[in-house]
């Protein structure tokens, strides 16, 4: 056993942090944290600081011997560093907000990981990763960089398509409330055995089994999703503008609730734009939640993470990468559900895609499970569309070129004109344009 373990967390000052610390704090026994930094940027530095002292009172209420440290210097923060997670919004929530008010504005979805929304999400967030990604290869190259910044699916295929960076895994909240569903409804108790099926890409997953103590429930399961008699209250946020029945049962597949934005297309719009109409979006009721939770963290009483922390959507993001890493560093070689690059595992899909499913995490990192070796032909199209958008998205975000944008606008199924997708992208283009260093040419010649 080593007699340092660091871990950098990068957009430290972010809402999530407390949560982070939480499941190092439970975990302890098993990683045994001697250094947590907390890294931001200036304009997140009076968040940082509260976060900071909320993250103090918690390590001493819990009476563990982990370190914390703040700087606003990440090449500083990274030197002997084993573990990188990534947590970070280029442009904090006014981005996002830019994101979804300016698609809704002209009759499309806005959604941070989705569409013209998640497209741009994308432009801003992956150039940045990449920097860090350059640092961590000259300063720490032996670590680890966990990824739960979103468009975690485009970033993760922009990792391993455009680097020759290996030691990074995405992580996704989706996954984990889905198997909280299930834990629920299907009244597991902790000493049972819960084994999930889960395959597809980022946002886009569906489950084709699960298995407790080796026996599959599957069809109870679905039968109880489809008809509508399974509920679960601890995350209804998954089902809860409910798929038809008929959908369900000719899948034969659960899906997750970001495909509402594909199988509910017309349903969502108009409860978005009912939203924007009224002058919201998603965004400023985070912004609100963010104030609260904000709020609570500055009280010098407050020593241990919020429940009201769940009331944002990526609850248990946090959660599940410490599950990651202590996988990893104890080379557990657990089930987990993560975005890597299955390298052929998969053999009806090219074999360079990073995808999202099951997987065995150990010392070497991420494994396709072996139960897995074929996406549902159902729903590969869709997997396709929505990977011929991340892969376009991608190059977009490192060319800076506006042909590169319109291509995947275009290819997004959320965009249905070519005419919109050009006004679309010279919108948010001029709109973003300090947080996309890489358009400064493409930006000069739109103005």
């Amino acid at each position: 056993m080593r007699n340092k373990l660091k871990v950098v967390t990068i957009g430290g000052g972010s809402s999530y942090t407390p949560e982070l610390l939480e499941g190092f704090i439970k975990r302890y026994d098993e990683l045994p944290i001697t250094e947590l930094w907390l890294v931001d940027v200036e304009a997140g530095k009076e968040k940082q600081d509260i976060i900071f002292n909320l993250c103090q009172r918690m390590v001493e209420r819990a009476g563990v011997p982990i370190v914390m440290h703040k700087t606003l210097d990440r090449r500083e923060a990274l030197a002997d560093a084993d573990f990188v997670t990534t947590q970070l919004r280029v442009g904090q929530l006014k981005a996002r907000e830019l994101d979804e008010r300016i698609p809704l504005s002209h009759g499309y979805l806005g959604q941070e990981t989705n569409g013209a929304g998640g497209l741009f999400k994308g432009l801003r967030t992956i150039p940045v990763i990449f920097d860090i990604i350059r640092d961590v290869e000259e300063i720490c190259p032996d670590a680890w960089v966990i990824n739960f910044t979103n468009p975690a699916g485009m970033v993760t295929e922009a990792v391993f398509r455009h680097t020759k960076f290996k030691k990074f895994i995405g992580v996704c909240n989706i996954p984990v409330g889905m198997k909280m569903f299930i834990q629920d409804v299907l009244k597991l108790t902790p000493q049972e055995e819960l084994s999930i099926d889960l395959f597809g890409l980022n946002h886009m997953v569906f489950i084709k089994d699960v298995l407790v103590n080796g026996e599959s429930r599957f069809a109870e399961l679905l039968d109880g999703v489809a008809s509508g008699t399974l509920t679960a209250g601890s995350v209804k946020n998954i089902f809860d503008l409910p798929f038809s029945e008929g959908l369900i049962r000719s899948l034969n597949l659960l899906p997750c609730s970001y495909l509402l934005y594909y199988f509910k297309q017309k349903e969502m719009l108009a409860i978005e734009m009912g939203e924007f109409y009224k002058g919201g979006a998603r965004a400023t009721v985070v912004q609100k939640v963010e104030k609260q939770l904000f709020d609570l963290y500055k009280n010098p009483d407050l020593n241990v993470k919020p429940k009201e922390l769940e009331l944002r959507g990526g609850a248990y993001y946090s959660d599940a990468a410490c599950e990651v890493i202590s996988a990893i560093y104890n080379d557990k070689q657990t089930e987990q559900y993560v975005n890597f690059p299955h390298n052929g595992h998969i053999d009806n899909i090219p074999a360079d895609w990073a995808v999202e499913m099951t997987c065995t995490i150990g010392r070497d990192g991420a494994k396709p499970h072996p139960r897995i070796t074929h996406f549902d032909e159902k729903v590969l199209g869709l997997i396709y569309t929505i990977k011929g958008f991340e892969i376009a998205a991608s190059e977009a975000a490192l060319s800076g070129e506006f042909n590169d944008v319109l291509l995947a606008m275009n290819l997004s199924p959320l965009i249905h004109s070519d005419k919109d997708a050009e006004i679309l992208a010279r919108e948010m283009l001029l709109a973003h344009e300090k947080l996309l260093p890489n358009f400064a040419e493409t930006i000069a010649t739109l103005k």
